[in-house]
């Protein structure tokens, strides 16, 4: 579904990526792995049309090239992403923030049916679907946040770091839900500082360390290897 290669990311001269290449099927869960700074973030944003890919890289959907194409439509091809910090609208309810992720074409003929899914997997954003957001709980706007993107009726939803911030119990049963988004059959890309937790829902992950690829595999095998446990688990007990 989504291929990428030797993909890179200048901020002026600073290189944020380089020759980053990664594949993705369809309806699978995917993580990647990486210290602060190392270029996780600034991948999703590209891949999602916020910043700009070097010329030469290549970045494909469903046989499409993205490279080149604005966020909104990148968006319209079904590819969503939430960003880190949610970037919900706190003074509208939550109805009307779920209402604007059905603005893009391909999702208006399925809102109605879009909205009931979304209210299956986060039953409390049906409850409280006339509350401003901005009284919510961080956990609450998380669901919003993620609602308001399957809402665009995406066949790929980028995560970035989703549990910052949360308390443990609201960080459980956020990522309780993803599996059941995956089966409904969107793939997920996801950037998350809880490792283990991640780990424990994806088929598969990448590491990244200074803008590069270094390892890849099984999410079982990256769970069980010394390397990765020293480098990122002993701190996510």
């Amino acid at each position: 579904m989504l291929e990428i290669r030797d993909f890179a990311v200048n901020y002026g001269k600073h290189e944020a990526l380089q020759g980053v290449s990664l594949a993705m099927g369809e309806a699978e869960i995917v993580v990647m792995l990486g210290a602060n700074g190392a270029g996780k973030s600034t991948l999703l944003k590209a891949i999602a049309g916020i910043v700009p890919a070097r010329p030469g890289s290549s970045l494909s959907f469903s046989g499409q090239s993205l490279i080149g194409l604005p966020a909104h439509q990148v968006l319209e091809k079904g590819v969503a992403l939430v960003p880190e910090g949610r970037g919900v609208f706190p003074d509208l309810s939550v109805a009307e923030n779920l209402s604007l992720g059905a603005y893009a074409r391909r999702a208006r003929s399925g809102e109605r049916e879009n909205l009931e899914r979304v209210f299956q997997l986060f039953p409390r954003l049906a409850e409280r679907r006339r509350q401003v957001v901005g009284t919510m709980s961080g956990g609450e706007q998380q669901m919003v946040a993620i609602g308001r993107a399957l809402m665009s009726a995406p066949r790929l939803l980028m995560l970035d770091e989703p549990s910052l911030g949360l308390a443990p119990v609201l960080v459980e049963e956020l990522f309780g839900v993803l599996p059941a988004v995956r089966r409904s059959g969107v793939g997920l890309l996801i950037v998350e500082q809880n490792v283990r937790l991640s780990l424990s829902i994806a088929d598969r992950g990448y590491l990244i360390e200074a803008g590069q690829i270094v390892g890849e595999g099984a999410a079982l095998h990256l769970a069980n290897d010394p390397a990765v446990q020293q480098a990122f688990l002993g701190a996510t007990q």
